[in-house]
């Protein structure tokens, strides 16, 4: 007989509080749908999830976006982004455009290689998430994110 998975939710007991059980279980699920798309992006595309989010930012804003911003989107510290953008930028998937009102900050966006290489991911991306969640049926998925948009609209915001 196989030992039972251990993740996050296992640290919760019958006599914990529901919403700590319930937390425990989004917490689970999340780790186990992003542990396979890290796998594939790094196999499939020598790639990150991090990697992925900036580029999927930068695709929603063709005119690009400043460093701050995209920091505060990503919700990652400024050195983070610095980081993962030089990479893309020394790969030509990025560049930096001047602020012509501000010289000490720049403006980021996706090159046109950077799109097609982006939008390659992305398609790829989409497929393994419907894959991961086709365990539920699509009224399944509609409840499912429904009640999380109720939780997320009770919930305190920044």
């Amino acid at each position: 007989m196989t030992a039972p998975a251990v993740d996050s939710e296992t640290r919760a007991t019958v006599d914990d509080h529901q919403a700590l059980r319930l937390w425990l279980r989004l917490l689970a699920c999340t780790n186990l749908i992003e542990a396979p798309l890290r796998q594939r992006l790094r196999e499939q595309f020598d790639g990150s999830l991090p990697r992925f989010d900036l580029m999927a930012q930068l695709d929603r804003h063709p005119g690009g976006l400043k460093m701050r911003e995209l920091s505060r989107r990503l919700m990652v510290t400024g050195g983070n982004v610095t980081g993962l953008t030089d990479r893309l930028v020394a790969e030509g998937l990025v560049e930096r455009r001047e602020d012509p009102k501000d010289r000490r900050a720049f403006t980021v966006a996706l090159t046109a290689d950077g799109k097609r290489q982006f939008r390659t991911m992305a398609r790829a991306h989409e497929g393994w998430v419907v894959e991961l969640f086709g365990g539920l049926s699509p009224a399944q998925q509609a409840q499912l994110f429904d009640l999380l948009g109720q939780l997320k609209a009770g919930l305190p915001s920044d």
